[in-house]
C-alpha cells in the first residue's frame, strides 16, 4: 500500500507530465464523474441514507458582489507608492475601508502618505499607521476582514499565523526566483536590451525581475558582448555616474548583496564594481554559476545576475520545476514552439515571452503568485473582485407551489424520478439555476 508521501509524488509527476491540461482530458473527467452518480445510483442513496439523508437544490439565483470591510494592506519598500495605491483602489472600488501600512524603509515615501492620504480621502474610512516590525506586529492581533500583503516570504509566513487567529483571508505579493529562458534561434541585440531593462530596472530590486538566466553555452557567448553594449549604452561607460540607474534602499541591503556575490563560486564578466557610502553595486553579470552556487540559494533582489547553462530545453524546464513557482517566468526565443513549450511545461505567477516585467503594467491581466511567490491577484477587474465577497444569491416568489411538492416528503419513486431530472446537471447548464 503507497504512503501518503508516494501518493502525493505519484500525483506531482502526473500532473508535471501534462496529462491534466488538455480541455478533452478534463471533459473526460467530468462526464466520468456523472457517470460515477448514474452509475453507482443506489449504493450513493444507501450511504446518504445511513449518513444523513437530504435532498436540496438551486433555483434562479446571481452573484453580488459585496464589500469585505475594514481590510489592512501593507505595502513593501521597492515600489513604495504603487505597492501600497494599487491595491488601496481596489478596496475602495470594492466598497470597504482601509488601514494602509507603508514599509518604513522607505521614510520618504511613508511619511508622505501619512500627510496625503488623510488630506485626500475620508479619513472616517481610510488610515495610514507608521511604523517599524513591532508595530506591525500589534497590527496584525486586530482582526480585519482581508489582508493583504507585498514583501518577503519570511515575514508572510508571520502574516498568516496571524491571520489564522482570526481566519483572515489573505492576499500575498511575494517573489522568488524568476527566471529567463533563453533558448533557440532570437534577435540577440534585441533580448539583451530587454533582458538588461528588465533585470537592472530600480537596480534589481523588483519582485518580477529575471532573477537568473537559463541558456546554452553558445548562446550565453552570443548574447555576453550585446549584454555589455546595451550596459554602456543605457548608463554610460561609468554606471555610477547616471542619474538612471538606481542605488540599493539600506546599508543591510547592500551587505546582503555583496556578501552574496563574495561567496559565489561564479565568474564576474560584467560589473561587479561597488561603493558602500551611496550604496552603489553596478550591474553585474556572473557565469559559470552552479545550481549550489550562493546566487541561487535565495533571491537575489539586486542588480547581479547569474547565466546557468543548460544542454537542452528539458533539461531547462526540469531545472524550473524541481523549484518553488516563480511570481513570473520569461522566455526568450523566436521559436513558437518554445514559447510554448515552456508555457505548457512549467507553471509560475505570470509568464511575459520575449520581454521581462511588463505584463504586470496591463490592468487587463492578473497580478499575482502561486505557491511559494503568492497567493491571489489584483490588478484592475481582478484587485475589485480580491476585495469584494461574492455572495450568491437566489430571489424567489411564492408561485409554481405545487412543483414544490416533488421536494417535500415523503418520498416515493415517483417524486424522487423527478428530483433527479430536476437537479442533474445538463452538460450545456452546469453553470445554470434550476427551478426546483
Amino acid at each position: 500500500m503507497e504512503s501518503q508521501k508516494q501518493v502525493l509524488e505519484r500525483l506531482r509527476g502526473a500532473f508535471r507530465s501534462g496529462v491534466t491540461l488538455p480541455v478533452h482530458f478534463r471533459l473526460t473527467q467530468l462526464e466520468a464523474m456523472m457517470s460515477l452518480f448514474e452509475d453507482n445510483e443506489t449504493q450513493i442513496i444507501e450511504a446518504m441514507h445511513e449518513d444523513l439523508a437530504k435532498a436540496t437544490k438551486l433555483d434562479d439565483c446571481f452573484v453580488r458582489r459585496e464589500p469585505l470591510g475594514v481590510v489592512l494592506i501593507i505595502g513593501a519598500w521597492n515600489y513604495p507608492l504603487h505597492l501600497i495605491l494599487l491595491p488601496l483602489i481596489g478596496a475602495i472600488a470594492a466598497g470597504n475601508c482601509a488601514i494602509l501600512k507603508p514599509s518604513e524603509i522607505s521614510r520618504a515615501t511613508e511619511k508622505l502618505l501619512a500627510e496625503l492620504i488623510p488630506k485626500y480621502l475620508s479619513q472616517e474610512c481610510y488610515a495610514v499607521i507608521r511604523g517599524g516590525a513591532e508595530e506591525t506586529k500589534t497590527l496584525l492581533e486586530n482582526r480585519f476582514d482581508h489582508i493583504f500583503y507585498t514583501g518577503s516570504q519570511s515575514v508572510a509566513r508571520c502574516i498568516l499565523l496571524a491571520a489564522a487567529v482570526h481566519l483572515t483571508p489573505v492576499t500575498l505579493e511575494l517573489g522568488g526566483k524568476c527566471p529567463c529562458l533563453i533558448y533557440g534561434r532570437l534577435d540577440m541585440k534585441a533580448a539583451a536590451k530587454r533582458l538588461v531593462w528588465a533585470k537592472f530596472f530600480n537596480a534589481g530590486q523588483s519582485c518580477v525581475a529575471p532573477d537568473y538566466v537559463l541558456c546554452t553555452a553558445e548562446t550565453r557567448d552570443a548574447l555576453l558582448p550585446f549584454i555589455k553594449e546595451t550596459l554602456e549604452s543605457f548608463y554610460g561607460s561609468d554606471p555610477q555616474q547616471s542619474p538612471d540607474l538606481g542605488r540599493i534602499v539600506t546599508d543591510r541591503h547592500w551587505d546582503r548583496l555583496l556578501e552574496l556575490l563574495k561567496k559565489s563560486e561564479g565568474k564576474i564578466v560584467i560589473g561587479g564594481e561597488s561603493d558602500k557610502k551611496t550604496k552603489y553595486i553596478a550591474p553585474t553579470v556572473v557565469v559559470d554559476v552552479m545550481e549550489s552556487d550562493a546566487l541561487m540559494q535565495e533571491e537575489i533582489f539586486g542588480p547581479i545576475l547569474p547565466i546557468l547553462t543548460i544542454k537542452s530545453l528539458d533539461e531547462a524546464i526540469y531545472f524550473v520545476n524541481e523549484r518553488e513557482k516563480p511570481l513570473a517566468l520569461y522566455a526568450f526565443s523566436d521559436e513558437s514552439q518554445v514559447v510554448n513549450t515552456v508555457l505548457e511545461r512549467t507553471c509560475s505567477g505570470g509568464f511575459c515571452s520575449n520581454d521581462g516585467i511588463v505584463h504586470m503594467s496591463l490592468p487587463g491581466l492578473p497580478f499575482g503568485g502561486v505557491g511559494a511567490s503568492g497567493m491571489g491577484n489584483y490588478h484592475g477587474r481582478w484587485g475589485f473582485e480580491t476585495f469584494s465577497h461574492k455572495r450568491g444569491c437566489m430571489m424567489r416568489s411564492w408561485l409554481l407551489e405545487r412543483v414544490n411538492v416533488l421536494r417535500y416528503p415523503p418520498y416515493n419513486e415517483s417524486n424522487l424520478s423527478w428530483l433527479r431530472w430536476a437537479t442533474t446537471a445538463k452538460k450545456k447548464g452546469w453553470a445554470g439555476c434550476s427551478v426546483m
